[in-house]
């Protein structure tokens, strides 16, 4: 009888994606350089570069020094991202769209063990997500305030209904449907997951043409996911971060990439 596959703790699934992977390699480009982020309300915080690898950005309501990765997909436009040391379990990627003067933020927050082990039916009666894993999404501007009629980064449905492969490594392969404007489906082609599949919480953002960041928030192992997918280039390059075991008590943040291909596109007539 073939054994069952059986889910995996984000230290394992981190373990797996190592060798000979295709994660882009880290740049320097930015730093000792600082810029203002202001929020769609016009809230300003500094984010700042240095040039030991680490950055700090600072608002009126807290300060985060960490260090960071920055990477770069396309030129002028970075992933930057850190794991503040407070709150704990949380996680910061930022996307900064030099070329356009434009930013995304992504907080996440890995839920502590007594959230993770609340099993879903009683988070249903609650009126909880599925997931434990939260975010906050936010956009904005750099270096300037945004102009009447600016569109900034924002919420896309152009990826739904595509089913797209995605090769991290020569012996990590996935595959993602996305179904709507708030889940996707995936399973494990290849690799240490091979045969596990799931549908869960997703966000799509659009940055420019066929480039999106796309994240998601698992609900069996706590996972938070953020991944730049662009489509005209066939490659990805983000992040997955969660627990390295199962006591709760050490983070994995892993640099994720893969090339893409979009294996067809299913469009239901009801829309």
């Amino acid at each position: 009888m073939e054994q069952q596959a059986v889910f995996i703790q984000v230290g394992a699934l981190a373990d797996g994606f190592a060798p000979d992977n295709n994660t882009l390699p880290a740049c320097s480009e930015l730093a000792g350089r600082s810029f203002q982020l202001l929020d769609a309300a016009g809230a300003a915080c500094t984010l700042s570069f240095a040039a030991d690898g680490s950055l700090t950005l600072h608002d009126a309501g807290s300060d985060i020094n960490a260090p960071c990765r920055v990477t770069s997909l396309r030129n002028s436009l970075y992933f930057v991202d850190c794991l503040p040391p407070v709150p704990a379990a949380s996680s910061l990627s930022l996307v900064l769209d030099l070329a356009r003067g434009l930013y995304t933020r992504v907080d996440g927050q890995l839920p502590d063990e007594a959230a993770t082990r609340l099993d879903p039916f009683r988070r249903v009666a609650q009126g909880l997500e599925l997931t434990a894993v939260n975010t906050r999404i936010s956009h904005g501007t750099v270096d300037h305030a945004a102009n009447p009629g600016e569109e900034l980064h924002h919420a896309t449905r152009e990826l739904i209904g595509m089913r797209n492969q995605y090769r991290y490594s020569r012996t990590e392969c996935y595959e993602h449907i996305y179904l709507n404007d708030n889940f996707y489906a995936w399973q494990c082609l290849q690799g240490v997951e091979q045969g596990l599949a799931d549908v869960d919480r997703c966000h799509y953002i659009k940055l420019a043409e066929q480039l999106y960041l796309f994240v998601w928030r698992e609900k069996i192992i706590p996972t938070l996911g953020v991944v730049l997918i662009d489509l005209a280039r066939g490659k990805t390059d983000g992040k997955i971060v969660g627990y390295q075991g199962g006591d709760f008590g050490v983070l994995s943040n892993f640099a994720v990439g893969a090339s893409a291909q979009v294996l067809n596109t299913t469009r239901h007539a009801l829309d």
